[in-house]
């Protein structure tokens, strides 16, 4: 299992939530979003959009699979 903690470059509107979700559909593992007590899965377009993505806060994204190194990585510099 791989965890990263990023902080929040730029609010996620609806185009940049659909980027992070298909960013997060090309990998081979299961990946989480947790910004403080809300956890969504990364695949999930609609629980992005929900978890209200905001510059400034601090999320850690957690992958568990096959190429999650890789996953956790690419999803932080689109955060960040």
């Amino acid at each position: 299992m791989t965890e990263k903690t990023v902080v929040i470059g730029s609010s996620l509107d609806a185009r940049q939530a659909a980027l992070f979700v298909q960013t997060a559909s090309k990998f081979d593992c299961n990946i989480q979003v947790a910004i403080g007590d809300k956890k969504i899965n990364a695949k999930s377009i609609m629980g992005t959009i929900a978890l209200g993505i905001v510059e400034g806060q601090t999320a850690v994204i957690t992958a568990d699979g096959r190429d999650e190194g890789n996953a956790a990585e690419e999803l932080c510099r689109l955060l960040a």
